[in-house]
């Protein structure tokens, strides 16, 4: 795989995902989390990419050092005292997921390589102790460094079941991000009864440049203080939602690392059908099994041609 410049550091938690169908009589162990997903994502994009993680010494830690060595992931292992997390994901009909978690984030230091031009962070690593703080005082420092801050919120009730306390770790992660996603379900519960392009602004008005929200088979919205992008997603046949939502992000942290944080409305449009189509290509094959560069941008695939830059 030809590798492309500009090098993003993925900072947060690798875990395994028991997937339990409905009608299913055992669940099916699968190394994933998030932040992992969102790496293996880049680097099916052929993007230089850093993940900065922790893996406890047990039997699930196995299963994730394999995962990402099989992805041939560049992988900084934090010194951690905490175990492997362990995510029970229950499977409905229409193959969206419902999260139980035994997790733990708690690395000793958090260092990240010096020629990282985007980090990304988010999910359980912002909001569970003492890892979030860790998390959120990096992400400063390397913002006033210089370096593009993205996040997604990926909220997880059944990790944080205190709303409120919910509330002010997205904003304290706004406010250290320059670009913010999240899904309408993750805005649904943060702010019941508010339509997910005011809740994005309550968020942008925390200070990131640049606010996504995923709309599942509706597509996605970008909310900047320009204004506000609309995009649809390709109609597929399902198979399950797992990690729809990280092939979204790895697609949308390739463009920030290719040509910055996209701002005009052409731009932002095209870059969100891009990352809408990622997604939708993951929903079509069983658990999180992003795209590659040429799935993604290859002849047939309805989008920009892919860029090397």
């Amino acid at each position: 795989m030809v590798r492309r410049a500009a090098r993003v550091t993925v900072v947060g938690e690798s875990l395994v995902d028991l997937l339990w169908r409905k009608g299913e009589d055992q669940p099916r162990a699968v190394a994933g989390g998030s932040p992992a997903n969102v790496a293996v994502g880049l680097r099916r994009l052929g993007r230089e990419v850093t993940l900065v993680t922790t893996r406890g010494d047990d039997p699930p830690g196995e299963l994730v050092r394999a995962r990402v060595e099989e992805a041939g992931l560049d992988v900084r292992w934090m010194p951690s005292s905490g175990s492997t997390t362990v995510a029970l994901a229950h499977l409905d009909d229409a193959g969206a997921a419902r999260y139980e978690f035994l997790a733990s984030w708690a690395p000793d230091e958090l260092t990240v390589p010096a020629d990282t031009a985007v980090i990304h962070t988010g999910s359980l690593a912002a909001v569970l102790e003492p890892g979030a703080r860790r998390v959120l005082e990096l992400c400063a420092r390397q913002r006033e460094a210089g370096v593009s801050v993205a996040a997604d919120l990926n909220v997880r009730p059944a990790a944080q079941p205190d709303r409120e306390r919910y509330r002010v770790a997205a904003r304290r992660l706004a406010s250290a991000t320059d670009v913010l996603k999240a899904s309408d379900e993750d805005l649904g519960w943060l702010y019941p009864g508010q339509s997910p392009e005011r809740s994005a602004r309550r968020l942008l008005a925390e200070g990131p440049r640049l606010v996504v929200v995923t709309l599942g088979a509706a597509g996605a919205l970008g909310v900047a203080p320009s204004g506000t992008v609309r995009v649809t997603a390709p109609p597929v046949e399902v198979v399950d939602t797992v990690g729809a939502g990280d092939a979204f992000q790895a697609a949308l942290l390739d463009a920030v690392a290719r040509d910055g944080v996209p701002s005009g409305t052409a731009e932002l449009t095209r870059v969100l059908e891009r990352c809408a189509r990622a997604g939708a290509l993951t929903c079509t094959r069983a658990g999180s099994q992003p795209p590659t560069l040429e799935e993604l941008d290859g002849p047939g695939a309805g989008g920009a041609g892919a860029d090397a830059g």
